[in-house]
């Protein structure tokens, strides 16, 4: 329970400061940090709602937002009729750099700063092998720019 209220609170602080400082909720930002971690910015819509676990119609209307203000477009996929592109725009990438510094500084305050260096490593372990069974799942897709290791062998699984 205590997890589950952290996780809840830590999002709930987070969703404020962006609302604040950047005038874009969580979800918003989280669709852009995706997107510019993805090999040429672009990713395809139906990965994007697996990764930031989304329902595409969610991500569709939250998609719709962020094209309206210049920082998503999207397109065709080209070897793949069905699925549609997202794709960031420089815009969107200097939207995200803007509230980037605002939402680490918030992180640091609501979470980092509470710890002392032994309890960040140890968080960054729990996490790491919490992720790297998660990532395991077939159905799992990861987000891009995270590093998937096996604490046990120290190899890369994804």
């Amino acid at each position: 329970m205590s997890f589950m209220a952290t996780v809840s609170l830590l999002e709930a602080a987070l969703d404020r400061q962006l609302q604040r400082d950047a005038g874009m909720p969580h979800a918003y930002y989280q669709i852009l940090a995706m997107l510019s971690e993805a090999p040429e910015r672009t990713l395809r819509m139906s990965d994007l709602a697996a990764i930031t676990q989304s329902s595409q119609s969610r991500l569709s209307h939250a998609v719709s937002r962020l094209e309206r203000n210049g920082w998503v477009r999207r397109r065709p996929c080209p070897d793949d009729r069905r699925s549609t592109l997202a794709e960031l725009t420089e815009a969107g990438f200097a939207a995200l750099a803007a509230a980037a510094p605002g939402h680490v500084r918030s992180v640091r305050e609501n979470l980092f700063d509470q710890l002392d260096p032994e309890q960040v490593g140890q968080l960054r372990d729990i996490c790491q092998a919490a992720l790297c069974r998660l990532a395991a799942a077939p159905e799992a897709v990861v987000m891009p720019g995270a590093r998937v290791t096996n604490p046990d062998t120290e190899g890369t699984v994804g």
